[in-house]
């Protein structure tokens, strides 16, 4: 079955953004073979008096994360995944809450994607994750 993943991403190749500055997600749609291709590029909408800094320093363009339901949360809701450069605790279990799992990775989208569908195609075929370490970039375990 296919499923999304929300990337934070400033330029379409680097996972560089913290998910509370995130201007943008990139979408990408992962097939029933692992194949991923970018489904679309949302663009965050700003919560009006959404603060440019949370209280606790992050700076990172509103993390805001003890509300109920903060907006970006609801905005990637129907993806199986976010990927970003640093989550907040409060929107991680936010997150989780809704079923959908969090990476705070940063490198490059393609490096990163083809490790997290491994890593899913793995948990979805109830097949051990024993050399997950050893991921080369073609998907496949090290000897």
């Amino acid at each position: 079955m296919p499923y999304k993943i929300a990337v934070a991403s400033s330029d379409g190749v680097n996972i560089d953004m913290n998910f509370g500055s995130a201007h943008e997600f990139f979408i990408y749609e992962v097939g029933e073979r692992g194949e991923c291709a970018l489904l679309e590029i949302r663009e965050a909408v700003k919560e009006a008096g959404e603060p440019s800094a949370c209280k606790d320093g992050c700076k990172g363009g509103g993390c805001e994360g003890s509300r109920e339901n903060h907006p970006k949360v609801d905005f990637i809701a129907d993806c199986r995944c976010v990927i970003c450069k640093k989550i907040g605790f409060h929107i991680q279990k936010q997150l989780e809450k809704k079923a959908v799992s969090t990476f705070d990775v940063e490198g490059k989208i393609e490096d990163t994607l083809e490790k997290i569908t491994w890593y899913f195609h793995r948990v979805d075929h109830h097949q051990t994750l024993r050399g997950m370490a050893n991921v080369t970039l073609k998907g496949k375990e090290g000897k």
